[in-house]
């Protein structure tokens, strides 16, 4: 009677190994796929920021573009001019998209994070104990894509006023074609940002300013959001040098009394004014320095979430998420287009009351 008992424990135990075994095989199995799944989603997450850091970055060629898996391009190079023992021009092409140096006059130059650095023959970067490339730099002047685009955007401003400007000779004063676009908008900055931030009396001298900056600002605000790849007003450089020419032109056209305001203010106690000239005069350079912030953050931060939500679309796996994710994208690309009009009238109406500021008639 216990023969037949303890052959049927014997067979419970090894049915329940066999269960066992196979259970932990499938348990390891389905790791592997987790982990492998969770690799590949990390390198598509890693390339996906690679791609956005890119797009925010300047380059040395304009790509309309790629497939980086094959190694294939198109677009065109652009001139690369540095100034290192004298005058360098060459191609951006010798770089081959970061892939290769550049051998010029017996000196070779890497393109590295979207910098150029000089090298040796191997390409060698060296690098500080904060992993900073300590390679020098030359001066760099080159042709870069967003210096393409400020070039093309000043172009197309020129035929269009001019356009505009042959229209109310011909037809006395009345504009034809794409003046009746324009006219609108010559008007709002003229009637609601000039005048009212200026003055009747001064405000003449600045609209050349204020439709240039109004106009750049915007049609730049429009290309960036095209599948170009262009970011030139989130490029510091570039807000620096608007803002630059804001404080310019303030500092140079402003009357006395914006400086007694500045050094010594009317109608404040003799103690206070010595106290308050400090701030008064940091200020000067604060305001520059907020248009600066305000158009950069703006437009950086605009192209980053909607290239963020559009990549959504390719992380999810499932025909909802990647619906809602275009829908989403959709939605902030029109919200993007509203954007892109009111950092340009906003670092236009700013500039006019700074303007304002500085013509101000003493009370």
């Amino acid at each position: 009677m216990q023969k037949p008992f303890i052959v049927k424990i014997l067979f419970v135990v090894v049915v329940l190994l066999g269960f066992t075994t196979a259970y932990a095989q499938d348990v390891e199995e389905n790791l592997q796929t987790h982990e492998l799944t969770e690799q590949e989603d990390s390198d598509k997450k890693s390339k996906i920021q690679e791609y956005i850091n890119h797009h925010l970055l300047d380059s040395y060629d304009f790509t309309f573009f790629s497939d980086e898996e094959a190694g294939k391009y198109y677009g065109f190079p652009l001139p690369v001019i540095l100034f290192d023992d004298g005058l360098k021009v060459f191609s951006s092409s010798k770089f081959n998209h970061g892939e290769t140096l550049a051998e010029v006059d017996g000196n070779h130059y890497k393109l590295y994070h979207s910098k150029i650095y000089k090298t040796n023959a191997a390409g060698d970067i060296n690098y500080d104990e904060e992993g900073h490339a300590t390679n020098d730099k030359p001066l760099d002047f080159s042709i870069t894509k967003n210096v393409v685009t400020m070039l093309l955007v000043s172009i197309l401003m020129f035929f269009l006023f001019r356009t505009l400007a042959k229209s109310y000779k011909k037809n006395r004063s009345i504009p034809k074609g794409v003046g009746r676009f324009l006219e609108p908008l010559v008007l709002f900055v003229r009637d609601e940002i000039a005048i009212p931030n200026i003055g009747e009396k001064k405000y003449k001298k600045y609209m050349s300013f204020l439709l240039t900056i109004f106009f750049f600002i915007w049609f730049l605000n429009l290309l960036g959001m095209t599948p170009l790849g262009v970011n030139v007003t989130g490029n510091i450089a570039v807000t620096f040098g608007l803002a630059l020419i804001t404080f310019l032109i303030t500092t140079f056209t402003a009357n006395k009394n914006y400086w007694a305001h500045i050094f010594w203010m009317p109608g404040v106690p003799k103690l206070m004014r010595i106290v308050l000239a400090p701030i008064e005069l940091l200020g000067m350079f604060i305001k520059p320095f907020s248009l600066m912030i305000r158009l950069y953050a703006n437009m950086t931060a605009g192209h980053v979430v909607l290239m963020s939500i559009i990549a959504l679309m390719f992380i999810f796996k499932s025909w909802l998420g990647s619906s809602l994710s275009f829908g989403l994208a959709f939605g902030l690309a029109i919200l993007e287009l509203l954007v892109a009009a009111l950092q340009a009238y906003i670092f236009t109406m700013l500039s006019a009351l700074y303007f304002g500021m500085a013509n101000e008639e003493s009370h």
